[in-house]
């Protein structure tokens, strides 16, 4: 069987602005959503008025990490006690987690030994059931500087340049930078400049000579600038987002990805983790939730991204919690769900074959109960999956 017809659906395409009723065809072959007027259905499938909306996109995961800490020990990160075998056993299992619960394409932003790179190709030439990967392979980062665990300490234009390449070469399609401090590394504040302008404008250059994004963990206002100024696309975190910084992302285009999930996930196990990661990210909380609320009415185009990986922060249900964090925060329901869709497709640079539901893209969908634009946490309750137009089981 190749072609299924869903009849009697309540449809968010990613283009329309509420949920309508249509009908849908995939082709379970090539697997993508297809006219239906051109093809007869070999199945029909009676979705009985439910609501279907494109699988949705995470522009912002660590598929190698563990949060919950059970392989190595408790710290931010821990792949230098694990190696390559095991934290690829830990991305694989993620990624079915992922899957699982409606994620069916992601950008990961720093990932050890290359496992992301290697899973996407896997997944792309159809080997492994898995959710679409755009990798980003080791991030770059000052000698010392954030996440140095999951990066490549790279100082100057000309080093930054020579590792942004061979990442390139080793199928990266994204490079990430690090713009600042953070969170979860003691000895460092989100405020803290790390690489410069010149630096990440060279990693830049790099990704945008081949056709490929470029994106920067920036937490503190200067630093935000500083790759805003880069010519990033987008900014990851914006903790500290001021009127001037969002000028500048409005003026240039540049993408925001929330992350709300990372704080919050720390916030439900204080007990657990060191002082200093509980204290730093106790006080940025506030302030994190009061830049993303600005930076949704100014009209800042937002992609859905929870930092998946760190601290507590899971791959199960984190990406639809982030949603209802999103509209807590100040989005409209509609810019969460675009957010997770058309606006994350557009940011890594996938929206001509993902992210909505029309023909000729992949089939990739979610079946749920209850309308999300009038309940965001609908997305978090029971669903149905369908990953090129295949039902994950």
């Amino acid at each position: 069987m190749t072609t299924i017809l869903f009849t009697n659906a309540k449809v968010f395409t990613g283009n329309n602005t509420a949920f309508e009723a249509m009908d849908f065809m995939v082709d379970t072959k090539s697997g993508q959503f297809v006219q239906q007027e051109t093809i007869n259905a070999e199945q029909t499938i009676d979705l009985k008025g439910k609501y279907v909306m494109p699988g949705l996109i995470n522009a912002h995961t660590h598929i190698m990490l563990d949060p919950f800490f059970k392989i190595g020990g408790l710290s931010s990160v821990s792949t230098a006690e694990t190696g390559a075998v095991v934290n690829t056993y830990i991305a694989a299992d993620n990624l079915n987690k992922l899957l699982k619960h409606g994620v069916t394409y992601l950008r990961d932003v720093g990932s050890s030994d290359n496992i992301d790179l290697q899973l996407s190709k896997l997944e792309k030439e159809n080997k492994i059931t898995a959710p679409g990967i755009i990798g980003s392979g080791p991030a770059l980062v000052m000698t010392g500087g954030h996440g140095v665990e999951l990066g490549w300490e790279s100082d100057g234009v000309d080093e930054i340049r020579k590792h942004a390449r061979t990442n390139i070469k080793n199928g990266a399609r994204n490079i990430k930078v690090m713009a600042t401090g953070g969170v979860s590394m003691d000895g460092e504040t989100p405020d803290d400049v790390q690489l410069s302008s010149e630096e990440m404008r060279a990693a830049v250059d790099e990704a945008h000579h081949k056709g490929y994004t470029a994106c920067a963990h920036a937490q503190g206002t200067e630093g935000i600038k500083n790759a805003i100024r880069a010519g990033v696309d987008s900014i990851e975190h914006g903790i500290y987002l001021d009127d001037e910084a969002m000028q500048m992302m409005l003026d240039n285009n540049t993408y925001l990805v929330p992350t709300l999930m990372a704080p919050w996930a720390i916030s439900q196990h204080l007990e657990n983790l060191p002082d200093f990661m509980v204290k730093k990210s106790l006080s940025v909380q506030e302030a994190h939730i009061e830049s993303i609320g600005k930076a949704a009415k100014a009209g800042i185009p937002i992609a859905m991204g929870t930092d998946a990986g760190t601290a507590y922060n899971d791959f199960e249900n984190g990406s639809a919690q982030e949603l209802e964090l999103m509209v807590n925060a100040g989005l409209t329901p509609l810019q969460a769900l675009q957010s997770a869709s058309v606006r994350a497709a557009e940011l890594l640079k996938i929206n001509d074959f993902a992210g909505s539901i029309e023909s000729g893209k992949l089939a990739d969908f979610i079946v749920i109960e209850e309308n999300p634009l009038e309940n965001i946490t609908a997305i978090q309750g029971e669903k149905v999956v369908y990953k090129k137009g295949r039902k994950v089981e």
